[in-house]
């Protein structure tokens, strides 16, 4: 998958970590974008999704079943799903060109599987992927089953966590985009992988990854700028709510806005280039719409009703739905166990 949202990645500002260092840390995760990886890599040898019997896709499940039981029980870690609401209107541009692009790679990955190219199929499967509604909330039912919180997001899902963060209540946001950062995320986690790869379909290869951890105000106070020039920069890179101006890159973005200042202030042969409706964007980042209902707080595991779910219904292995319920169970019970050193 490629990054989405706006490219800082040149000037970025970040540390790699070890998994076991978000130990008894709550994330509040991009759930759409969490989702996304599953249903890009969780593939059959021939490229196609993990199916249940009655033929709905269950990538995305597996994906979760496994890799939150492994955080959760391995790692120490806690989660809060945010899901996306209705997105902005300035993004519909930006849906519009993603939804081009899915259909043409779904053209390429059906004539790449009838020449038998499964190399080739595979890369544009990783491109094609849709999250329908349903997906959504089978997703939704199996994290509650699991016990794990869920927030509906009015909008964006990275505004939310992003809120949810800075307010503390929960330690930091966890997303692949960059965005989170505009959005005021304190902390940003990327990469939250346990094998830690991810395949670049442009060149149909896969790239060691190793989780991320990027500080805002650590970002902000290397390159001497404010979050809303920072959000500035973003404008004149391009956003999911507007286009870049060609040829300006986060480098050039960055000594544009720490030279003049912001926009408004940037020589008139650049400002008359900048996005018309750039106040507009800026509001979307710099006063989002988000919710302040929600319960971070986890939920008993439903075990039976998970084994119906999963197993009855969508035809998973009931060991390996197992060992992840064991998973869970151990868990549980160490966080439960007294603390005896307190008391020696």
């Amino acid at each position: 998958m490629s990054i989405l949202g706006v490219n800082l990645t040149p000037i970025m500002v970040k540390r790699d970590i070890q998994l076991r260092d978000l130990s008894g840390k709550k994330l509040a995760v991009d759930a759409n974008n969490f989702i996304y990886q599953f249903l890009s890599v969780v593939r059959m040898r021939d490229t196609t999704p993990l199916m249940s019997p009655d033929g709905t896709v269950t990538s995305h499940l597996a994906g979760i079943l496994y890799r939150v039981t492994h955080l959760i029980s391995e790692y120490g870690m806690s989660f809060v799903f945010v899901f996306d609401g209705p997105p902005p209107k300035l993004k519909q541009d930006e849906i519009e060109k993603r939804r081009r692009l899915k259909e043409k790679a779904a053209r390429e990955w059906k004539e790449a599987l009838n020449v038998g190219d499964y190399e080739k199929a595979f890369s544009k499967a990783v491109v094609m992927n849709r999250l329908t509604g349903s997906m959504v909330q089978d997703a939704k039912k199996l994290l509650t089953l699991l016990g794990v919180p869920l927030v509906q997001a009015p909008s964006e899902a990275e505004s939310q966590a992003a809120y949810m963060a800075a307010k503390g209540d929960v330690w930091g946001a966890s997303s692949k985009d960059y965005d989170s950062l505009l959005f005021g995320a304190p902390r940003l986690v990327r990469y939250l992988t346990i094998y830690g790869r991810e395949y670049l379909p442009s060149k149909g290869v896969s790239r060691p990854l190793t989780p991320e951890l990027i500080v805002l105000s650590d970002f902000l106070s290397k390159h001497g700028i404010s979050r809303s020039q920072l959000v500035d920069m973003a404008i004149l890179i391009g956003t999911d709510f507007n286009k870049g101006i060609r040829g300006i890159g986060p480098k050039t973005a960055l000594k544009l806005i720490k030279e003049h200042g912001r926009l408004e202030d940037l020589p008139v042969d650049i400002r008359c280039k900048v996005d018309g409706r750039y106040e507009e964007v800026r509001a979307i980042f710099l006063k989002p719409e988000v919710t302040s209902e929600y319960d971070t707080k986890g939920a008993s595991l439903r075990e039976n009703e998970l084994y119906k779910f999963l197993c009855d219904e969508k035809g998973f292995s009931r060991v390996r739905v197992e060992n992840a319920v064991n998973r869970i169970k151990v868990s549980l019970e160490e966080r439960e166990q007294p603390d005896l050193g307190k008391w020696l």
